[in-house]
């Protein structure tokens, strides 16, 4: 069964660090844009950072940038994203998406790309 999987999500303390994880299982990211989008209660889904597996070029919204990087394994079909300098206002369910689009900023819902993960919650507080 094709998914991607995170991982690496948990509780951190504001100025703390974290790296997510994002695994593919029966399929290549090879080919496509990986996504971290979070949603925060009461928020619009924002997309934070993109990467093109193909090139690896990379993208961010203004909020994070400086703070998170986005890295790709191509060998181990994963995505990661590092995040450092984390500030209450991070706290958000992530999850990571494949479309063929890279996604920053507004973005749409779940069923717009072709893999979507489940999801991991992040909490930043003290």
């Amino acid at each position: 069964q094709a998914q991607l999987v995170e991982s690496g999500g948990g509780l951190v303390q504001p100025g703390g660090s974290l790296r997510l994880s994002c695994a593919a299982s029966g399929f290549t990211l090879n080919y496509y844009k990986i996504a971290w989008i979070r949603q925060a209660p009461g928020k619009e889904r924002e997309g934070v950072s993109c990467i093109n597996m193909n090139d690896g070029d990379t993208y961010y919204v203004d909020s994070v940038k400086g703070r998170f990087t986005i890295s790709r394994d191509n060998a181990k079909n994963t995505v990661y994203l590092q995040m450092n300098g984390l500030k209450p206002e991070d706290t958000a369910v992530y999850h990571c998406a494949a479309d063929s689009a890279c996604w920053i900023g507004t973005v749409p819902g779940p069923y717009e790309y072709d893999y979507w993960g489940q999801g991991m919650q992040v909490t930043v507080s003290s």
